[in-house]
């Protein structure tokens, strides 16, 4: 009875602090959580690896920048980290965060297809498209922080990238710390990070004088 009843008490603080934004006790778990999420999301190293090496023969064949590429992989669900940017002098992954996905037929803005997002390259479909982009211009955009890059599909799977407006960029929404088993919000078909990653990328590709590969892929 009495271990019940701790149990119980347990459970009810729990819940308690849950519901108090304030507490920093909740605050520090729920980071702990997250912090413990971003090294389970990059466990499958073999797979980053591989397309870290077939990205930096692109790049050469190409003449893209040789220093840094950016590799998403949409088979992680949405709340867990999985946007790196990946040093090719290092052959390692130096940052990693939350991206969102297209929400296809689903409601903008929530995580309806955290787990399963749709993936096409049909104007209007409000889904994002897989395959190798160029990162383009640099410029003035409505969403948090105010700066966006434009998109330039490399294959015929993401043609109609610049058509549809699918651009990089960061989003309020998105926050810093993974959110699993919540989703990221889903946008229209942009790969939207949160500010401060975003800000961190933004100093990199201020700084390459070659266009840089963005890599979407599903694995």
């Amino acid at each position: 009875m009495k271990t019940l009843l701790l149990i119980t008490g347990i459970l009810i603080a729990g819940l308690f602090l849950q519901c108090d934004g304030n507490s920093s006790l909740f605050f520090n778990a729920r980071k702990a959580t997250a912090d413990s999420l971003r090294k389970a999301d990059s466990i499958n190293t073999s797979l980053l690896f591989s397309k870290a090496d077939l990205a930096k023969t692109y790049c050469v064949k190409n003449k893209f920048d040789t220093s840094i590429c950016l590799l998403l992989n949409m088979r992680e669900h949405s709340g867990n980290f999985r946007f790196y940017v990946w040093d090719f002098n290092t052959n390692n992954a130096v940052d990693s965060g939350l991206v969102s996905h297209g929400c296809g037929s689903h409601p903008w803005g929530i995580d309806a297809s955290a787990n399963n997002p749709v993936f096409s390259n049909i104007p209007e479909s409000h889904t994002s498209s897989l395959g190798k982009y160029k990162i383009g211009k640099r410029d003035v955009s409505q969403w948090g922080v105010g700066i966006k890059y434009y998109l330039f599909g490399l294959e015929s799977t993401k043609s109609k990238a610049y058509e549809r407006q699918i651009v990089f960029h960061s989003w309020d929404k998105i926050p810093d710390v993974a959110t699993y088993p919540i989703g990221a919000p889903e946008g229209w078909g942009c790969p939207a990070i949160s500010n401060s990653f975003f800000n961190r990328i933004d100093s990199m590709l201020i700084a390459s004088n070659k266009p840089v590969l963005l890599w979407i892929f599903n694995e």
